[in-house]
């Protein structure tokens, strides 16, 4: 079964098209498939139009949230009610277009763990598509996964990707960079991007700063998570010998100044590098303590998670017959 998730705020002009163009895609296809919708916190008629499809198509679920908790709360939520082996996201915005699917199921089929969309042609304005291109070359560059579009809303995905990634946050974005950090397989496919009929982006500088802020946090996560001594610790050490140096070179310059007057030394007692000094000793050694509470924290916290993921298991015959 293909559980499409589809987390809404403020779109109830488009749910029942939607709903048909998704109904149509899976007739021709024979897809079989459920549909969550997910209203996150919506102050419009969002509700009343979910609950008008659950009563016309048995494959329709509706949740609501009691307020606006975020799309990655949204996805969360539609991802524990799923019931398929494979999920797909897409937005309810009618911007992604419900046709794509097929090409989604047929990329999973042929041994692939996530498909990430790909708008090539997008139908936004330039404010926002700059900052999106800007976007997509950091994560890329920082992370190492090199996709096209990382902020599409558009993905399909294994429910086995599903049980390993944690969303919180806006980390909703990055789950190709989540799996691809566990090892899953991940590939992107060219979609149909579509201009909005209803509603208005919720995009805007504020969503490109927290979105920034996440790709330290992912890039941290899945670089240094089950490690962060490796991180701290080094910037720790880096800030604690720079201090050392400039207290050791003060301390020179002090063995000199008890030298004959004539030579001309000046105090080091104003000198600028003794606050620059105790101040890089003082960073270094929070920085580096830091890392030990961290290594601390993560090494009770690990023995409830895996830090690994299984792809598959095999288990030997027993050599002995079953009269034996």
């Amino acid at each position: 079964m293909l559980s499409i998730i589809i987390p809404a705020y403020n779109e109830a002009e488009s749910l029942r098209q939607l709903h048909g163009e998704i109904d149509r895609t899976c007739a021709a296809r024979e897809i079989e498939a459920e549909i969550i919708f997910v209203d996150d916190g919506s102050t419009d008629a969002t509700w009343n139009a979910i609950g008008e499809l659950t009563k016309t198509d048995p494959r329709v679920e509706g949740i609501r949230f009691r307020r606006n908790f975020g799309k990655a709360a949204a996805l969360s939520a539609g991802m524990r009610a799923a019931r398929g082996a494979i999920l797909c996201m897409m937005d309810a915005d009618l911007q992604d277009d419900p046709a794509e699917l097929p090409g989604f199921l047929d990329r999973i089929a042929a041994g692939f763990d996530v498909v990430n969309g790909w708008k090539r042609a997008r139908h936004d304005p330039w404010h926002k598509v700059l900052p999106s291109r800007v976007f997509n070359v950091l994560v890329s560059g920082l992370t190492g996964l090199k996709l096209h579009d990382h902020n599409c809303g558009l993905k399909c995905f294994r429910r086995e990707v599903a049980a390993e990634i944690r969303l919180y946050g806006e980390l909703h974005r990055f789950i190709p960079v989540l799996a691809h950090a566990r090892g899953f397989k991940v590939t992107e496919l060219e979609v149909h991007h579509r201009p909005r009929r209803f509603g208005r982006s919720k995009y805007g500088l504020r969503r490109f700063v927290r979105g920034f802020l996440d790709l330290l946090t992912v890039k941290f996560l899945t670089g240094f998570g089950q490690r962060p001594q490796h991180v701290l610790g080094a910037v720790g050490l880096l800030f604690f010998a720079l201090g050392s140096c400039g207290l050791v070179a003060l301390a020179v310059v002090w063995l000199l100044t008890n030298l004959p007057p004539h030579l001309n030394f000046p105090p080091i007692g104003n000198r600028p590098l003794v606050a620059y000094s105790m101040a890089a000793l003082l960073l270094g050694g929070q920085l580096i303590s830091l890392g030990f509470l961290a290594e601390l924290i993560v090494a009770y916290t690990s023995r409830d998670s895996d830090t690994y993921s299984i792809a598959e298991r095999t288990q030997a015959r027993s050599s002995t017959g079953p009269d034996e």
